[in-house]
């Protein structure tokens, strides 16, 4: 009886016991972490949205061009000017600008597209300035996370690590070697797996993040394991555990 007993323990045990180090740890393959960064520029993509302001010494001049810039627009925390126009990049990359017309800017960067956009007004306007911002930069996380949802950056810089920093971190329960991230690039869409476990995830292509990428955080062996029981599999687990302690205490 008491050999069953110890069996039945060390079931419950393994059951419910956390990972490994090995499983758990970020970037254990090394202590030192210096590595070369591969930096990424997002760039314009249709359905973004833009807060475009557009100045001059002349305020007059601009008028025709800043159809908002005299309302201000509740933008807390975001790295754009409150007095702003907000544009949508159509499906096939172009934005409308008052007295331009069309202007095609998706596979752009920001400012690639604001030197563009000067050089257009330039016909109409002295020196004329041009900041563009991303409206919409928003992120996914998604699976086993502390806070699963979607985020808007108020940055377009945003690295992997800031993403899940957002979601609360992995939990327990999170695989970190197997961390895929969905983006989609000229209306494809792409996966990418990173390994958290190593640094090498500092050199991935995904490391810096574009707007609306999709990061999900499959769930470790153990917890695909514990979905095969019941949701009250932690009651019955608990409740074995003092008929155990009943059986053992009878049987002294």
């Amino acid at each position: 009886m008491k050999n069953n007993i110890i069996i039945l323990l060390v079931f419950l045990f393994l059951l419910v016991s956390c990972g490994s180090r090995k499983e758990i740890a970020y970037f254990q393959d090394s202590p030192n972490l210096t590595t070369q960064f591969q930096d990424y520029i997002p760039r314009i993509q249709p359905n973004d949205q833009l807060a475009i302001v557009i100045s001059a010494a002349d305020i007059n001049a601009v008028a025709p061009f800043n159809p908002v810039s005299t309302i201000q627009v509740n933008a807390p925390q975001q790295n754009i000017s409150p007095y702003h126009t907000t544009y949508t990049v159509n499906e096939i990359g172009e934005i409308e600008i008052p007295t331009l017309g069309n202007v095609k800017i998706s596979g752009l960067t920001r400012t690639e597209a604001a030197d563009l956009l000067k050089i257009k007004l330039s016909k109409y306007i002295n020196n004329p300035g041009v900041i563009i911002n991303f409206a919409n930069f928003r992120i996914t996380v998604l699976g086993e996370v502390n806070k699963p949802g979607s985020f808007t950056n108020p940055t377009e810089r945003i690295t992997i690590l800031d993403a899940i920093g957002m979601a609360g971190d992995l939990t327990i329960k999170g695989k970190r070697d197997n961390v895929t991230v969905i983006r989609e690039l000229n209306g494809v869409k792409e996966s990418h797996t990173i390994d958290l476990t190593s640094k090498n995830t500092l050199n991935s292509p995904v490391y810096y993040l574009a707007q609306n990428d999709v990061i999900y955080v499959e769930p470790n062996s153990a917890q695909v394991a514990a979905s095969k029981f019941t949701p009250n599999y932690s009651l019955w687990i608990s409740m074995a555990g003092v008929i155990i302690s009943v059986i053992s205490v009878l049987t002294k």
